[in-house]
């Protein structure tokens, strides 16, 4: 089950990284100055990598507690 953990472990190190990615587009978008329509439809493009990011961060911390119960 130690498998279990590592990999879970990774999985919500990706999607971290996506959380990361997500926030810094964000920003950019907002320093960019752009009309709110703009940065409304920058924020919209954003949403399903941040769902995403979350989704395996969720995904992988499931695995790691499962994986610390089994073990």
């Amino acid at each position: 089950m130690g498998a279990l953990i590592w990999i879970g472990a990774a999985v919500s190190l990706v999607g971290l990284v996506g959380l990361v990615a997500s926030i810094l587009r964000v920003s950019a978008a907002r320093r960019a100055n752009l009309s709110d329509e703009e940065l409304r439809n920058a924020i919209q493009r954003v949403i399903p990598l941040n769902l995403g990011a979350l989704f395996l961060s969720v995904i992988g911390l499931m695995m790691v507690v499962i994986g610390i119960f089994l073990a």
